[in-house]
């Protein structure tokens, strides 16, 4: 790994890069989008998820290589910049808007919007989006959220979801295109209760019990799965599976349904002081906390800090809890013997993309040991 971020620190100087960015390793964002095409089951589309991977280059590079246009959207500032980037998108919202939010976008009565589907967890909300096509003289697409056994909301049985489909005829503008579904406790589930293997076979027998509800043209979207989960998925009733996280592999995304997967985003962020660390108030209070090992004899401060992120680079960096954390200039304690000097980099490997991607401006895209490109980033959450 020591050789990998030298590599990526030469990239950076030569690129004149000396602040906080994320640095994007776009060899290996391919191996990634490789093992996805190998692993995916051919029954499935890929919908790729916007907030995890907010970057419209990098939305259009992953698309390209996978044959999608469907995209997964939660945000409607970043849903117009897909709209308006991908003609031919077709977008499904991973969680219920407010109606509010929805009526101030179509309001604007923009074309683009009629390739988004709507996301209709209640019976409340389907009135309410009933109410709101009949208001705009619009008629808008919508997919049920259905429970799964994560009971985060939606439909929770079959019968509920039978209700629902009734009570669409009341609302002539409403069009059902299908259900989306998310199991992102399966991989956590112990084997105790039966495991990763047995809570997947569970989603797909509910998801599927849900599907015989449907009419024979509501059915265009059947939609399970996340990035730990989509690639396990095979033989099911499902239409497409959604992906985002995976395509970078954050750290909270290493699981066995990503096996050989690679990081390939990460942090990177000058070193601006190297210090012998002491605590404020008397050296003797510093002196024996270093000699019962509650605080680090070596140590540097970062230019930024308090990311959603783990340090990866210099090997056993890692922040303390007794000088806490700064977004300005983070503390990190370092191991006896590590020779750093102020100027080097350090890397710190988010551990989730969603959010984390946009925090520093234009991403800095590495290939074959070089900054070969930036690529903005999508408004924030």
């Amino acid at each position: 790994m020591s050789a990998y971020f030298a590599m990526l620190s030469v990239a950076l100087r030569e690129a004149g890069l000396f602040q906080p960015c994320l640095v994007l390793d776009r060899d290996r964002l391919d191996g990634n989008i490789a093992l996805a095409k190998e692993r995916l089951d051919p029954g499935l589309v890929v919908r790729l998820v916007d907030k995890s991977l907010a970057c419209l280059p990098l939305l259009a590079h992953i698309g390209k290589a996978l044959g999608t246009r469907r995209f997964m959207t939660f945000h409607p500032p970043i849903s117009e910049a897909v709209l308006k980037a991908f003609p031919d998108a077709d977008l499904l919202y991973g969680k219920p808007m407010p109606v509010g939010a929805a009526r101030a976008v179509l309001s604007r009565a923009d074309a683009a919007w009629s390739r988004v589907c709507w996301l209709i967890d209640t019976r409340e909300r389907l009135a309410e989006y009933g109410a709101l096509a009949g208001e705009l003289g619009v008629g808008l697409r919508i997919a049920f959220e259905i429970d799964v056994g994560l009971h985060r909301g939606g439909f929770a049985e079959p019968e509920a979801l039978s209700q629902a489909l009734k009570a669409l005829s009341a609302h002539k503008g409403l069009r059902c295109e299908g259900i989306m579904a998310y199991e992102a406790h399966a991989p956590h589930i112990p084997g105790l209760f039966g495991g990763r293997a047995r809570a997947l076979a569970q989603a797909s027998e509910r998801a599927a019990a849900f599907v015989d509800c449907l009419g024979a043209e509501q059915g265009n979207i059947l939609n399970i799965g996340g990035s730990k989960t989509a690639l396990l998925h095979h033989g099911g009733t499902a239409n497409e599976v959604s992906m985002g996280s995976a395509f970078v592999l954050p750290g909270d995304f290493d699981t066995p349904g990503l096996h050989g997967f690679q990081p390939a985003a990460f942090i990177a962020t000058p070193i601006l002081k190297v210090v012998e660390p002491m605590l404020p108030g008397p050296p003797a209070v510093s002196r024996l906390l270093k000699a019962l090992g509650r605080f680090p004899r070596n140590g540097c401060y970062l230019y930024g800090g308090k990311w959603m992120a783990d340090a990866v680079f210099p090997e056993g960096m890692k922040a303390n809890g007794l000088l806490g954390l700064s977004s300005n200039q983070q503390f990190m304690g370092l191991p006896a013997g590590t020779v750093v000097r102020p100027g080097d980099y350090a890397f710190l490997r988010p551990t989730q993309s969603e959010a984390v991607l946009q925090q520093f401006g234009a991403i800095a895209v590495l290939s074959q040991g070089r900054i070969v490109d930036r690529w903005p980033v999508l408004p924030t959450m």
